[in-house]
């Protein structure tokens, strides 16, 4: 029995791409395979506290050391983590917002990228402790960067890749629905290349 965890970060509600995208792929998983366990996580419609000093001295302090104030402040971070280490399948709705991620879906990074929990330092250096997961990521933007003059201007798959290989999570595909911002017909055409792609990938 698979495990999904979903995360959405798009702020916006019925008229987000990426949101329609991850929907659809979670959809159709769910028709080949009823069982299916989905956790869902919406960074966007729940914020999440961006990082403070309070935060990373409660990360750095031992569990055991923690006073009963720091042990509530991990305890959001424990669950986002323990998320990750429960799941088999992870789904990533990430629109492109100037040229990155939302800042709801840094905040999430934040929380789950921690030394010593998701990643350790070694004599070879970092290895990432979440492994044997498959990661599926949903982007969505206004123009063209897959591919063109404005690729270099990606943050979003490229940080992304790197941030999530450095936690373990190294294998990841990115299903991109692009060119949203050109009008109606660039909607569909992106729409219609994102489901073929879902069908692709759900095919095996």
């Amino acid at each position: 029995m698979t495990k999904i965890l979903n995360i959405n970060s798009s702020v916006r509600n019925g008229d987000s791409i990426s949101r329609k995208a991850t929907a659809e792929f979670i959809s159709k998983w769910k028709a080949k395979e009823p069982n299916a366990i989905v956790v869902e996580r919406d960074v966007a419609a729940q914020p999440l506290p961006h990082i403070d000093g309070q935060t990373l001295g409660a990360f750095f302090t031992p569990a055991e050391n923690r006073s009963a104030e720091q042990a509530q402040i991990a305890k959001l971070s424990e669950t986002l983590v323990q998320e990750l280490f429960d799941a088999d399948v992870i789904v990533i709705g990430a629109p492109m917002y100037n040229f990155s991620i939302t800042s709801g879906l840094k905040a999430w990074i934040d929380h789950v990228a921690r030394a010593g929990v998701t990643f350790k330092y070694t004599e070879k250096g970092p290895v990432g402790l979440l492994t044997g997961k498959k990661v599926y990521i949903f982007t969505a933007s206004g123009g063209v960067y897959s591919e063109g003059p404005a690729k270099v201007m990606d943050f979003t798959s490229t940080y992304l890749r790197a941030v999530l290989g450095f936690i373990g999570l190294t294998d990841v595909t990115f299903i991109q629905s692009e060119g949203i911002a050109m009008g109606a017909e660039g909607v569909q055409k992106a729409q219609a290349k994102t489901s073929d792609a879902i069908n692709e990938l759900l095919a095996a």
